[in-house]
């Protein structure tokens, strides 16, 4: 039963993935749709703002077909879980790059659309991108910290070429004796 259930779930995230994928595309085909048809059009005074959002728009269609990448190796290949310390940082951090620089063209979007309409509406964008900025901060420091917790859980690693000739001792990197 288990297998089954473990099978189902497998093939649930393959098509969850493939929708991500689908709904990537649509997002991206639609933004160079609506840059076309702007440009076509006799009216060009939104045009940055629109470049902007399609900017947005595409970033975070990668990020969806990047997670959806994610979920076919990970839940469909490989079954597992992030075991790695390195891994999981090398994820979560990807992950939150996307999400800062989703967040500051969002921002720009809306400054750019608050200079040309009223000053007082400058609060939202100006929120958004010091929360772009805290957030690529808080990710300086998790990475940071991250890396130390690596660097700690490598001294205790035992190495393979470090067992002693009859195979039933070994040393670790903070084992000072070497002989």
């Amino acid at each position: 039963m288990e297998k089954i259930f473990s099978q189902l779930l497998t093939v649930i995230h393959f098509f969850a993935a493939l929708i991500l994928i689908a709904i990537a595309l649509i997002t991206m085909v639609w933004s160079v749709y609506e840059i076309i048809i702007h440009l076509l059009a006799d009216n060009k005074e939104e045009f940055l703002p629109l470049i902007l959002q399609s900017i947005g728009a595409t970033i975070i269609a990668a990020a969806i077909v990047d997670v959806a990448r994610y979920m076919i190796e990970e839940d469909v290949f490989h079954d597992k879980e992030l075991r790695d310390p390195e891994e999981a940082r090398r994820t979560i951090t990807k992950i939150m790059v996307i999400i800062s620089i989703a967040v500051s063209i969002e921002g720009l979007v809306y400054i750019f659309k608050a200079g040309t309409e009223d000053l007082h509406l400058l609060i939202y964008p100006a929120c958004l991108i010091l929360v772009s900025s805290i957030s690529v901060v808080a990710l300086g420091l998790y990475q940071r910290l991250s890396i130390d917790i690596e660097k700690k859980e490598g001294k205790g690693i035992i190495m393979q070429n470090d067992y002693d000739a009859d195979n039933t001792t070994h040393r670790s990197f903070d084992d000072d004796s070497r002989g």
